[in-house]
C-alpha cells in the first residue's frame, strides 16, 4: 500500500513508518524540515515538508494514498478535518492517533479502582473535550465512506524503530532522574496507567489498516502499573535510592501543567478487546516494569 503519515519524524509516527516500511508497503511521510525529510529518506520513505495547517497538501496526499494515518496531533481538528475530506467516499483507510489521557483524571498521583472501556467513556473533562470532539469526528467518518479509527494509545514505553526519538511519559522521568540524582513521581505515585510496547503498538496499526471495520475506537493497552512502580523500577535500574514523591506544585514546575496533571499525576486505566477480537491483535510485550528493569537502559 501507499501510505502517507503525519507525524512521521516523531516517536509513534517513526516507528510506525518504518515497521510498515519494512513490512513492503510504501511509506510517505509529512515532516516540517529537509532535515526531517533526509531522515526518512535514509530509512527507505519518501516525505513532504509541510505542517498541520497544509490544508491543500494534506487533501491532497490523501487523495493519492492508499491509506493515511495521523500520528502528528491528537488535537489538531483542521488537519484531521482536511484529511478526512481527502478521503471521503474512497472507503479508504484512516487511522487517527488518540490517547488514553481522555479518560485522565488529574488525581495529582492518588490512585484509583476506576477502570473504562471501549463504548463506555466518561464524559470529557474541559480539558480533553476537544481532543475526544475530534475523536468523534474520526468515527463519523465512516457515514461518509472513510474507513477511519480512532487508536486510543496508553502509555507507550519501548525505543524508537525508525528516527531516534522518545516516547513521552517515562523519559521525562528519566530525564528529570538524570539531573537531580533522584526518581520523582507526582505526589504518591498511586496512580495508574494502562500501558503497550511500541513494537505492539505497531503491529496495531499494521492490522488495522488491512481489516479495520470502519468506525471503530480501539483502547490499545496491553497491561498496567503504578507511577510508584515504575519509578522503583527506574531507581533501581540506575542503582539509586528510592523513588520519592513530588508536590503537585514541583512537578508541574518541572513538567508543566499538562504533563503533571495528566501524563503523570492521574490515573488512565482501560481495558480494549477490539483490537484482540476484531484484528487479532497479541501483543508480545505486557511488563512495562520488566523493560524499565532491562531494556530502557540500553536506548
Amino acid at each position: 500500500m501507499n501510505i502517507f503519515i503525519s507525524g512521521a519524524a516523531g516517536f509513534i509516527g517513526g516507528s510506525i513508518a518504518t515497521g510498515l516500511t519494512r513490512k513492503g508497503h510504501h511509506v510517505t511521510g509529512l515532516v516540517r524540515s529537509a532535515e526531517q525529510a533526509d531522515e526518512l529518506k535514509a530509512l527507505g520513505m519518501s516525505a513532504v515538508v509541510g505542517t498541520l495547517d497544509d490544508k491543500a497538501l494534506l487533501i491532497e496526499q490523501a487523495r493519492k494514498a492508499d491509506a493515511v494515518i495521523n500520528a502528528a496531533s491528537s488535537d489538531h481538528r483542521g488537519a484531521v478535518e482536511a484529511l478526512i475530506e481527502g478521503l471521503k467516499g474512497s472507503n479508504k483507510p484512516f487511522l487517527h492517533t488518540s490517547g488514553s489521557s481522555i479518560v485522565g483524571d488529574a488525581s495529582g498521583g492518588k490512585g484509583t479502582d476506576k477502570i473504562y472501556y471501549e463504548g463506555q467513556l466518561p464524559a470529557a473533562t474541559p480539558d480533553k473535550a476537544a481532543r475526544v470532539a475530534i475523536d468523534d469526528l474520526v468515527l463519523a467518518a465512516a457515514q461518509q465512506g472513510v474507513r477511519s479509527a480512532v487508536l486510543c494509545n496508553t502509555l507507550i514505553y519501548g525505543h524508537s524503530l525508525g528516527v531516534n526519538r522518545d516516547s513521552v511519559q517515562l523519559p521525562r522521568l528519566l530525564k528529570q532522574a538524570r539531573k537531580s540524582g533522584v526518581v520523582r513521581h507526582v505526589g504518591t505515585g498511586g496512580n495508574i496507567w494502562s500501558n503497550v510496547h511500541i513494537d505492539d503498538v505497531v503491529e496495531l496499526y499494521a492490522l488495522a489498516l488491512e481489516n479495520n471495520p470502519a468506525g471503530t475506537f480501539y483502547f490499545v493497552e496491553s497491561g498496567e502499573a503504578s507511577f510508584l512502580d515504575m519509578s522503583n523500577a527506574m531507581a533501581h535500574a540506575m542503582g539509586l535510592g528510592k523513588a520519592q514523591d513530588w508536590p503537585l506544585k514541583d512537578a508541574e514546575a518541572e513538567w508543566g501543567y499538562e504533563m503533571a496533571n495528566y501524563g503523570l499525576g492521574s490515573n488512565s486505566r482501560v481495558r480494549g478487546k477490539n483490537a484482540r477480537e476484531l484484528l487479532g491483535w497479541a501483543p508480545k510485550r505486557t511488563s512495562v516494569i520488566e523493560w524499565i528493569e532491562n531494556d530502557m537502559l540500553k536506548g
